[in-house]
């Protein structure tokens, strides 16, 4: 293609690059993989420029969901356990995921059973304002799990 995208037609790859010099443009491998590889003259730095001005403008346009975490143990004191269910509340409505992790230490091992209470507690209390993603897995001495916001 010529620099006013019109059709040239093809030509060997000298005649190509001596007709960019003369117009004083690049001569730019648009696609390589046909047959016969097809090449534009254009300015490339302008061509540059263009592509990262559209990325930047993608990138504004885009949502970033962050996902946040909160820590529990299964002895969390009601008050305690209310100001963490109020921020999974806060997070799930700023559209951010959260990711509830239940942390067992020595003989809490022996009684998940407690913990598993408390985590089912928060998923009828989170229910109102975000799904369940991700129902809970044991990681270690860990029990996770995960939710979206609605």
């Amino acid at each position: 293609m010529g620099a006013e995208g019109e059709q040239i037609g093809i030509v060997s790859i000298f005649d190509a690059i001596s007709k960019a010099k003369a117009i004083e443009l690049d001569l730019v491998e648009v696609a390589p993989d046909s047959t016969p590889p097809v090449c534009r003259i254009m300015d490339y730095t302008k061509f540059r420029y263009d592509q990262k001005k559209q990325q930047r403008e993608a990138k504004k346009k885009q949502k970033v969901v962050q996902t946040k975490e909160l820590r529990l143990k299964p002895k969390i004191g009601e008050h305690d356990y209310q100001v963490k269910v109020k921020a999974l509340k806060k997070f799930l409505e700023h559209n951010d995921k959260v990711r509830v992790r239940m942390t067992y230490r020595g003989r809490e091992m022996a009684h998940m059973e407690f913990g598993q209470k408390i985590l089912d507690r928060i998923v009828v209390d989170a229910a109102e304002f975000g799904d369940l993603e991700r129902a809970p897995i044991k990681e270690g001495r860990n029990v996770i799990l995960t939710f979206k916001p609605k």
